[in-house]
């Protein structure tokens, strides 16, 4: 049996969810819709795209740590929610 590791599952279905906008300077802006204040940018998409993971991890941690409820994240009627 496979490991199930569900932080992980909720970084992933969170980023699927990303929107990325190219901006005027040919850069990148990168955000979670679920997740407020989750935001990122970057020279390139690849960049915006790991900048926004590693912002989104660290939303999720602090948001653990402060007893924040953190956003449902529907995944074909599974949802993730901590």
């Amino acid at each position: 049996m496979a490991a199930k590791y569900v932080l992980s599952d909720y970084v992933s279905e969170a980023l699927g969810q990303a929107a990325y906008e190219k901006l005027e300077d040919g850069s990148y802006a990168g955000r979670v819709p679920p997740c407020p204040g989750v935001i990122a940018f970057g020279a390139s998409l690849r960049e915006c795209e790991n900048e926004l993971r590693s912002t989104l991890e660290d939303w999720i941690l602090v948001g653990l740590q402060l007893k924040h409820p953190l956003p449902v994240i529907d995944r074909d009627a599974s949802c993730f929610a901590f």
